[in-house]
């Protein structure tokens, strides 16, 4: 029988076989220590036995590396065979057409393993990797291929949603609420925005007074913020009682010691609109340190509803800002935080006279803005708030700056009530808040 060409002498070694050659016990011939080790594919080892080491490849036994010992000794290194198949003999034959350039680089030690006792080939990936010789794996260059390709479609996601956002229906989870009232939601904020000019005042209707000016109206509305929180009023009620007194001032010539009593007269009518349980007069009366009567208060009471059967006609139903900060901040899917910095914002703008000159619904829309740009929610009003306030954000410029600069001076003026109102913790110290600076910038918007 013809023998394999792995039984010649040229071919066959003692390094093939793992333990060398031993003696068989009862004769003199020496036999493989492990058999298994033969291989069918007689003309690849004949090709491969001698071939030089694998590139980048730190041969290392029982944790010492050849590199040091070869570096010593000045020994060539002894080739390191291993079991030969075929997708290894295809990499070795393509590695040999490229001469393989050796770096000497010093391996990183290991622990040395007794129980080795082949040998093995032991690749640094970090060597591998610092060498300029071989590029870059084609599975590393796709991945990061892939993930730059994902950075990339992220932000045109993130510009498209910015600039395309979808309006959303906010009314959608109220469909089941009767007392929402969807069906007829927007014509009823439709009609608010159409009437609610009929409910402003002239911007420099001060000018027609002798005895009073803005400056007393600050302080007199900034007092009834201080009396409205005592008394733990409604919201609607704070709202609706400047609304009269401006009301009552553009049409009234008042001298300067009855504007307090026309102060607590509407708020007494206010309350009389929207609470269920009224300040009874005295209450009033001792809150403004006894300063009028019974009767003082109740002539006024007279004379301001006199006023307006008149002029006002009665007409007490209308929107005020607090109208539309609750749609609005619906709208914008505001938080408790938004919430409590909106309204922080408008009660500055109650107290300035030259707020006057903004509708409610514009001085609403530029609290929800300003407030989500102070606590970084966001800076882009977008098309569901569009919408719904009929505002873009070029149109909330002027009445937002001006939010900011009292924002500014809240807590070092002299007229502090509403800052003072908005450090408690039940109002979340909304004022300590660090003010929207950069909304100043005239480039900004």
């Amino acid at each position: 029988m013809v023998g394999s060409d792995e039984n010649f002498s040229g071919v066959m070694r003692a390094s093939n076989f793992q333990g060398g050659l031993r003696p068989v016990v009862g004769g003199g011939k020496l036999t493989a220590g492990v058999g298994q080790n033969r291989r069918a594919l007689s003309t690849i080892n004949r090709n491969v036995i001698g071939a030089p080491p694998l590139p980048y490849a730190v041969n290392k036994r029982n944790g010492i590396t050849d590199n040091k010992v070869n570096a010593a000794n000045k020994i060539p290194p002894v080739p390191i065979h291993r079991p030969i198949t075929r997708k290894l003999a295809a990499q070795i034959a393509s590695k040999q057409q490229q001469p393989a350039v050796e770096v000497t680089k010093p391996p990183v030690p290991l622990a040395p393993n007794r129980n080795e006792s082949e040998d093995c080939i032991i690749i640094d990936a970090e060597e591998y990797k610092a060498t300029g010789d071989s590029s870059v794996p084609m599975f590393v260059q796709h991945t990061e291929a892939m993930m730059e390709e994902i950075d990339r479609m992220d932000e045109e996601i993130e510009m498209e949603d910015v600039e395309d956002c979808p309006i959303v229906d906010i009314d959608s989870t109220d469909k089941k609420n009767t007392l929402a009232v969807v069906e007829y939601i927007d014509d009823i904020y439709a009609y608010y925005k159409k009437t609610e000019v009929l409910s402003c005042v002239p911007p420099n209707y001060m000018e027609q007074q002798i005895d009073v000016n803005e400056r007393m109206r600050a302080i007199l509305i900034d007092w009834l913020i201080e009396v409205h929180y005592k008394f733990e009023l409604m919201e609607e009620t704070l709202y609706l009682t400047v609304n009269l007194i401006d009301r009552f001032l553009a049409v009234q010539s008042v001298i300067r010691k009855k504007l307090q009593l026309v102060g607590i007269t509407a708020l007494l009518l206010a309350c009389k609109y929207e609470e269920v349980s009224v300040p009874v007069v005295e209450d009033l009366i001792l809150i403004s340190d006894k300063a009028y009567t019974r009767n003082e208060v109740l002539a006024m009471e007279k004379l301001m509803e006199k006023l307006m059967v008149n002029t006002l006609q009665f007409n007490i139903t209308v929107p005020t800002a607090y109208v539309f900060m609750r749609r609005f901040l619906k709208a914008a899917q505001s938080d408790k935080k938004v919430e409590l910095m909106s309204f922080f914002l408008i009660e500055l703008c109650l107290v300035e006279y030259e707020m006057l000159k903004f509708p409610p619904s514009m001085l609403a829309a530029a609290a929800i803005f300003t407030a989500q740009c102070t606590l970084g929610v966001s800076k882009e009003w977008n098309k569901t708030c569009e919408k719904h306030s009929s505002y873009a954000k070029d149109q909330l410029s002027e009445c937002s700056r001006l939010m900011v600069s009292f924002h500014q001076k809240a807590a070092s003026g002299k007229l502090t009530g509403v800052h003072r109102k908005y450090s408690t913790s039940k109002y979340g110290y909304a004022a300590r808040c660090e003010p929207a600076s950069f909304l100043l910038e005239a480039a900004w918007f």
